[in-house]
């Protein structure tokens, strides 16, 4: 298995163009951030009968995929799970309150399709092919990145 420093070598060699860095700042959270609002919109009946806790926040399907996502995480470090891990939460959060407002899933749908154009304009920018189409455990390592690269004290 890599490491989540090699995963990040690997991503960054096409991700070099400042423009392309810079549209991925914005859209690889916005993606994440759509993704978490799709899966919240999924009906969990089942998901809160069982739990019984009154909270939607985190009684739903984004909240199970999320889970999951952590665990991949943890295995690469503790330390990026425990970014991400916050970051969804920030996630469920905000999509929670707008899904208070408008139909959470055709925002998210709409910020999801706006997003990958974006992501696919940045590597025309950059001219080349996104990492996940090599590997689609890249799509999982662009949001690590861009924490990374954000907020890291380098």
């Amino acid at each position: 298995m890599r490491t989540l420093e090699q995963w990040f070598a690997e991503y960054a060699v096409s991700h070099q163009n400042p423009k392309n860095k810079a549209i991925h700042y914005v859209c690889v959270p916005a993606i994440y951030f759509s993704i978490v609002g799709l899966l919240m919109s999924i009906p969990s009946g089942i998901i809160a009968n069982t739990l019984k806790l009154n909270a939607p926040v985190i009684e739903n399907w984004a909240v199970v995929v999320l889970i999951f996502v952590l665990i991949f995480y943890i295995r690469l470090s503790v330390s990026m799970a425990i970014k991400i891990a916050v970051l969804s939460a920030i996630c469920l959060v905000v999509n929670y309150y707008i899904g208070q407002i408008v139909p959470l899933w055709i925002f998210s749908i709409g910020i999801f399709i706006i997003a990958w154009i974006g992501q696919f304009y940045g590597h025309n920018i950059e001219g080349k092919k996104p990492s996940f189409l090599k590997d689609l455990q890249f799509l999982m390592i662009g949001p690590a990145w861009v924490v990374e690269n954000l907020f890291s004290k380098k």
